[in-house]
């Protein structure tokens, strides 16, 4: 377990506390007086490919978070209602309940976890609900696990805020906009500390979910099971 623990403070990603979908707002043409939608930005494509339409539609989200790395597995499983921020945990030793907006200091390491293992999971959508971040694009870069030629967006967060401030997150999009590869950079280091797949696809009530994430040599995979969306 203490591997395990060492492993969530290495890969733990950062949160914005308050979670804002970043829609463009549709300008009216004073000429026609007709409405002009605007193009989704990049980032809105990435989230659509994954249904984030559907997002909207989510009363609850369960599912399980599983770590093997080596020879110790680790799980815990999580169910949160999106539109009233309530979440609980539950693990073979305790179950927890409470609300994101009644955090207390005891329920940060929770919800620290909460919010990591979620990114594993949602990560496409974080980055239409996410604020305080940077970002770049670079097409054609080989990707690091694959070594195909991919679309890379480097995602930079700012050092206020969130949990780990600062981090840096580079992800490797195929030709429909989802996410093939990613690597993680915690501030303060110039080499990812790790770099994961992102594959097994699979349509959950309209969201698209990657539910495994294996590095290079396969000595360390993080997955999901018992997804329920409803």
């Amino acid at each position: 377990m203490k591997t395990f623990t060492l492993i969530l403070l290495s890969v733990v990603l950062w949160s914005c506390q308050t979670q804002k979908d970043k829609k463009e707002e549709s300008e009216s043409s004073p000429e026609t007086n007709e409405t002009a939608m605007e193009e989704p930005s990049l980032l809105e494509e990435i989230a659509n490919a994954n249904g984030y339409s559907n997002w909207s539609n989510v009363e609850t989200f369960k599912y399980t978070f599983n770590v093997d790395a080596g020879e110790n597995h680790s799980e815990r499983s999580w169910e949160w209602n999106p539109k009233t921020d309530q979440v609980s945990m539950m693990t073979k030793d305790t179950t927890v309940t409470y609300k994101r907006s009644e955090m207390t200091e005891e329920l940060k390491s929770i919800d620290q976890a909460f919010i990591n293992d979620k990114y594993w999971l949602l990560f496409p959508f974080q980055l239409v609900w996410d604020e305080n971040f940077d970002y770049e694009t670079q097409e054609n870069v080989e990707a690091p696990i694959s070594k195909e030629k991919l679309m890379e967006v480097t995602v930079m967060y700012a050092k206020t805020a969130g949990y780990t401030p600062g981090d840096t997150y580079k992800i490797y999009l195929d030709d429909t906009m989802r996410i093939q590869e990613w690597s993680y950079t915690p501030s303060g280091s110039e080499k990812p500390r790790l770099v994961t797949t992102w594959e097994d696809y699979e349509d959950f009530k309209g969201l698209k979910l990657a539910k495994n994430h294996k590095n290079k040599d396969g000595s360390f995979r993080l997955y999901f099971t018992n997804i329920s969306v409803n």
